[in-house]
């Protein structure tokens, strides 16, 4: 008769656990697998499908119960460690949107707003749209995979232990997020300084024949000419979105080697 010690299976479990919650985190909190849209059992299958693949190459883990007090620090170790590295990628995500929100602006669309339920709140219609598209992007570069590779990667640079998630990994994470604001006005520059000169043309006409009506033709204008010039710059946002989706899979490696 087929039977299990105890032992055993607590072997058994803890070498599917602790990666698991590190694996189901990141998922649960990284660009394009966070989204709401994705359903939960779709995120919780593939975080098993991944750490099934995963574990074996793991190497050895601490050798104590799962749930004792030193196996339940483990556990949340190897939660905030995965969910410190997806956030890790939804900055650069924030500098798209945050992009998408300064263009918004200048064009006069930031009164344009809708439920999104992906952030449970009220979002621009610019915001969304540009995130819309890293997301495209994301999944083109296989940035998704490369996501993926660096979290696997950690298993090895940070092993699962209860003695991890150092200061130094947070201060990295922090200093990580003035991307969102200097990666934004970058991304969103070159449309925000076309605007200006729009707006500046606009005035000046106003001055020169005030019966035209700059008022109501300025909107309409400023709009079309921010949507004309987002289609031009679209296939020149591409190599910046690889470079800052390369950016972010190597400060998931700096936040890693932070928490040693």
């Amino acid at each position: 008769m087929f039977s299990v010690t105890y032992e055993q299976l607590n072997v058994w479990l803890t070498a599917f656990l602790w990666p698991f919650v590190r694996v189901l985190a990141l998922v649960a909190t990284a660009p394009a697998f966070s989204d709401k849209s994705l359903p939960i059992r779709v995120k919780v299958g593939l975080s098993a499908f991944i750490t099934i693949i995963v574990a074996p190459t793991i190497g050895a883990l601490p050798q104590v119960t799962v749930f004792s007090a030193p196996g339940i620090w483990i556990i949340v170790n190897q939660f905030l460690i995965g969910a410190a590295l997806g956030f890790t990628m939804q900055v650069v995500f924030g500098a798209v949107q945050a992009a998408g929100d300064i263009m918004g602006m200048s064009m006069g669309l930031g009164f344009a707003t809708f439920f999104d339920p992906h952030a449970s709140g009220s979002t621009d219609v610019m915001s969304r749209y540009m995130y819309m598209i890293a997301v495209l992007a994301f999944l083109a570069f296989d940035g998704h995979l490369q996501m993926l590779s660096a979290l696997i990667q950690t298993f090895q640079s940070l092993p699962v232990s209860a003695n991890v998630l150092g200061a130094n990994g947070w201060r990295v994470l922090a200093g990580w997020g003035s991307t969102v604001i200097s990666g934004g006005l970058m991304l969103a520059l070159p449309i925000v300084t076309a605007l200006l000169i729009t707006n500046l043309a606009l005035g000046i006409l106003n001055r020169a024949a005030p019966q035209i009506g700059v008022f109501q033709v300025g909107l309409p204008l400023t709009v079309i000419t921010g949507l004309l010039l987002i289609q031009l710059l679209l296939p020149n946002m591409m190599p910046f979105f690889a470079r800052a989706f390369e950016n972010g899979i190597q400060q998931m490696g700096r936040v890693a080697g932070g928490f040693l």
